[in-house]
């Protein structure tokens, strides 16, 4: 074992891959000499060269879209978008064209290639550098989407999407990149997508979140602890293919449901979990499905403290954790 940071993860995981396999690409704006906008691809550019460690223009539909023409052609490309924000541009090409390539062909062509992507705000970062876009692409058939929390997730989902046949959206919240720390296998070793993991284990109050939810809930349930609350905290890890055994056994054990997520609260992914709850575990139910997230404005403030009301943080996932126990 050895203590990784969440961005030394991922860049040992890029780095291995790329060892073991040729096929395995990089593409994106300065992913080369200079190492990425947060140095996620620091040194890489040293050891592959300009063949495999690829600058772009500063245009997401060509970097999306060469990507998918490389990886129909035999690579496994990693496209770097620099922000998640930025990826709009390119909603297009992963949408239309790389999901949808393996029905419209019969299974004649796979798109195995990862599209990766800092999220998230709390890093002071305003509105096109603070963006949460993961509930566009949780609901378009043929993509996967993941999000770690933790170093260890994020090199071994990491390895796994590269491995995978077709496009995975890997999404990483900026910041995590260096104030989250963990041990990581030096050997090689991989996460399978599609499962959850239970984060801490409760029987008053289920809270389901992903990526820097989960440190908030997890902080959030040892504060409620003190008061004889006991929350039991579901990291998703892969919000599609989602893990509907191990969230449903917890929502029927403890009765209650509380979904964590930074994005905006209308139409985000939390509201996909309520509905699933509600229609499979409805019976089990002592209390209403909720969520607590993001407000429904067009983005994070800039202003420090405009910010915070913006944003999610322990306290506020407690205030709705205690909320929800007392119904």
């Amino acid at each position: 074992m050895a203590i990784r940071t969440f961005i030394e993860a991922i860049r040992d995981g890029m780095a291995e891959e790329m060892r073991r396999d040729w096929t395995v690409i990089v593409m994106g704006e300065d992913v080369g000499k200079k190492g990425g906008v947060f140095l996620a691809t620091d040194g890489l550019w040293g050891e592959f060269g300009d063949d495999r460690v690829i600058d772009t223009p500063l245009t997401e539909s060509m970097i999306v879209g060469a990507s998918i023409g490389a990886a129909l052609n035999g690579l496994r490309p990693i496209a770097e978008i620099q922000f998640a924000d930025f990826i709009h541009p390119a909603f297009n090409q992963i949408v239309s064209e790389a999901a949808r390539l393996r029905y419209r062909s019969n299974n004649g062509f796979t798109v195995p290639m990862v599209i990766r992507a800092p999220y998230g705000g709390g890093v002071h970062g305003a509105l096109y550098h603070s963006q949460s876009v993961e509930a566009f692409f949780t609901h378009v058939p043929g993509l996967k989407v993941v999000i770690p929390s933790t170093p260890y997730d994020a090199k071994g989902l990491l390895r796994t999407a590269i491995r995978d046949d077709d496009p995975v959206l890997f999404f990483e919240h900026k910041k995590m990149y260096r104030s989250v720390r963990g041990d990581v296998p030096e050997g090689e070793f991989a996460v399978p997508l599609g499962q959850a993991v239970v984060r801490r284990t409760g029987r008053h109050v289920t809270v389901v979140a992903y990526g820097l939810m989960v440190h908030y809930a997890l902080e959030a349930a040892e504060r409620v602890a003190e008061e004889g609350i006991e929350a039991e905290v579901i990291d998703l890890r892969t919000l599609r293919p989602l893990d509907r055994a191990t969230l449903l056994s917890s929502v029927r054990k403890t009765g209650k449901c509380l979904v964590a997520y930074e994005d905006n609260r209308f139409g985000g992914y939390g509201a996909e979990i309520a509905a699933i709850v509600a229609e499979e575990a409805f019976d089990y139910l002592d209390g209403p499905v909720s969520r607590i997230a993001g407000p429904d404005v067009p983005g994070v403030p800039y202003n420090h403290a405009l910010e915070d009301w913006f944003m999610l943080n322990p306290a506020k996932i407690a205030d709705a954790v205690r909320r929800l126990a007392a119904y």
